[in-house]
C-alpha cells in the first residue's frame, strides 16, 4: 500500500470512493469511508514523540483498542471542495487569491488555542507555507471564504506576504497537494515565526493534542 498523501495513495483513494458511490453510499460519507479503509490497511505515522504515534495524549485509545490517528480527532471540511479534490481557480495566488471556506469540529474539551497551517508538500524546494494562523480561540469552528478564522492572527506566508497566499505550482506539474491542518493545543503557544516550513510543521505536530487535515489539489 502506498504512503498516505502520495500520488499512488490518492489514486487508490479515488478508486475506493467510486466503489462506495456505486454501492449507494452518499457522497458526504464516501470520502470518510475510503479514507478509513486505506488507513486501516496502512496506518499513518507522525513526526515527534514515538509515544504519541497512536494518537494525541489527550485522545489516546484505551488498552487493546486499535490505533487511532490524530487526524481522526478533528474533522476539517470545505464547502468549496472535497478532500483530495481539485480546488477552484479563485483560490490561486495569481487569480483571485481568496482563502477557501473551512469548517471543523471535534476540538477536545479543555483546549486553550487552535492554529491553522496550509502548506504545499510538493513544492520544488520542499514544503511551502501558504497560510499560517495562530491564536485562534478554541470555540471558533469556521473561517468564511476570503476571511481568516475569527480571533486568529495571520502570520507571514512563503511569499513573504501576511495572510493567505494561494496555490502557484509550476506550470505543467502534476497537481500539487495543499494540506489544511487544524491544530488544538492544551496551553497557549509561542511558535517562532521564522522557522523553515518543515520545522514549523514538525513543531506544531509535536505540541498538538489533536489535529485534523483537509487536502485540496491544484495544478496549472
Amino acid at each position: 500500500m502506498p504512503d498516505p498523501g502520495s500520488h499512488s495513495y490518492d489514486i487508490n483513494r479515488t478508486r475506493l470512493r467510486a466503489e462506495y458511490d456505486d454501492n449507494g453510499v452518499p457522497d458526504q460519507h464516501a470520502d470518510h469511508a475510503a479514507n478509513a479503509e486505506l488507513q486501516r490497511e496502512h496506518p499513518p505515522t507522525r513526526v515527534g514523540d514515538p509515544e504519541r504515534a497512536a494518537g494525541p495524549k489527550s485522545q489516546r485509545p484505551r488498552a487493546g483498542a486499535p490505533p487511532r490517528d490524530p487526524q481522526d480527532v478533528i474533522h476539517v471540511r470545505s464547502s468549496a471542495f472535497a478532500d483530495h479534490d481539485l480546488m477552484p481557480e479563485r483560490f490561486a495566488h495569481d487569480n483571485g487569491n481568496i482563502s477557501p471556506p473551512l469548517e471543523w469540529d471535534g476540538v477536545p474539551d479543555g483546549s486553550a488555542e487552535l492554529a491553522l497551517l496550509c502548506e504545499d508538500p510538493d513544492a520544488p524546494d520542499g514544503p511551502f507555507v501558504h497560510w499560517f494562523v495562530t491564536g485562534i480561540k478554541p470555540d471558533v469552528t469556521a473561517a468564511d471564504e476570503g476571511e481568516p478564522p475569527p480571533t486568529g492572527a495571520q502570520e507571514t506566508n512563503g511569499f513573504g506576504e501576511q495572510g493567505w497566499g494561494g496555490p502557484q505550482p509550476p506550470v505543467g506539474d502534476e497537481p500539487h497537494r495543499y494540506s489544511f491542518r487544524v491544530y488544538a493545543f492544551d496551553h497557549l503557544q509561542r511558535v517562532p515565526r521564522d522557522l523553515p516550513a518543515a520545522d514549523l510543521r514538525a513543531t506544531l505536530d509535536d505540541r498538538a493534542t489533536a489535529t485534523g487535515t483537509l487536502v485540496g489539489r491544484f495544478g496549472r
